[in-house]
């Protein structure tokens, strides 16, 4: 028999993404000699060899990087029918609700008192995730709705709607020579050091990493880089920092977003209270 049980992939994936038997069985609260059996186990059963082992290195085979690509989905997707499972088992369950750190634009106040006030309101768990992986917490199951901001974020197989649009401005040291400006141009900010965001692949920076805006702001206050965000992510500005308006950055939409498989009438209310609660514009008493 090919098929693998979920424990012999969760195994395989941790020595995958660890490269290194010994760490991956500490996370796994397992022996290493019985991890090391257990990986032998999948590769007799599959008949593949998953990795190359050497006394300093372990590394993955084509088959290997095969399985680690799809392994990781079916996980997650097991893990997906297994809350949702749950959840629908349980009427009365908590919506839960994903955000950045500060990036609500001032908003969650106000969508939690709408909601709050609707006879069919649920509890609201608030979860709070990185800079980049509040989609994934919508599309494997462990959120059901929350705030992302596009283009930053990625919407595929999302439905979402639209709570605010916002222009971008450039985040600069109080001293810096375009500090004093009314608005600046992209052009202008050619040859600046930029961040690099913790866990988003692809980006252009070459300044030191930053995993969130408190971070990114510490940055800018030292004079280490410069950064271009909306504005409601920045403010209220600490004491050395400046934001000017960039004319010809694409304007970001702050979004509500869910999987495109999620119920829509199971978080309808929700919907609603957060269009009303960003058409108002102040917070709800």
């Amino acid at each position: 028999m090919d098929d693998l049980e979920t424990r012999e992939l969760g195994y395989f994936l941790a020595v995958a993404e660890e490269l290194h038997f010994g760490r991956a069985a500490v996370r796994l609260s397992i022996a290493q000699p019985a991890l090391s059996k257990a990986i032998r186990r999948i590769e007799n059963r599959l008949g593949v060899t998953l990795f190359v082992r050497s006394s300093r290195n372990v590394a993955l085979t084509p088959a290997g990087e095969a399985l680690q690509e799809h392994g990781r989905h079916a996980l997650n997707a097991i893990g997906a029918a297994a809350r949702a499972a749950r959840q629908a088992g349980a009427a009365q369950s908590p919506l839960r609700f994903v955000l950045k750190p500060g990036g609500d634009a001032g908003l969650l106040s106000p969508i939690l008192a709408a909601y709050a006030r609707r006879p069919d309101a649920r509890q609201v768990d608030i979860l709070f995730s990185g800079p980049a992986d509040r989609a994934d917490f919508l599309h494997d199951g462990r959120a059901d709705v929350g705030l992302l901001y596009a283009p930053f974020d990625e919407l595929d197989g999302l439905a979402c709607e639209t709570l605010r649009t916002e222009d971008r401005v450039a985040i600069l040291p109080s001293g810096h020579r375009l500090a004093r400006r009314k608005s600046v141009r992209r052009a202008e900010l050619a040859g600046e050091t930029w961040p690099r965001w913790k866990g988003v692949p692809g980006g252009e920076g070459t300044g030191p990493e930053v995993a969130d805006v408190v971070q990114l702001l510490h940055m800018v206050t030292a004079r280490r880089v410069i950064g271009m965000l909306p504005r409601s992510l920045v403010e209220p500005l600490p004491p050395g920092v400046v934001c000017v308006p960039v004319t010809d950055a694409p304007g970001s939409r702050l979004v509500l977003a869910w999987s495109r498989r999620e119920q829509r009438a199971r978080i309808a209310s929700f919907v609603a209270a957060a269009l009303e609660a960003s058409e108002r514009g102040t917070e709800i008493r």
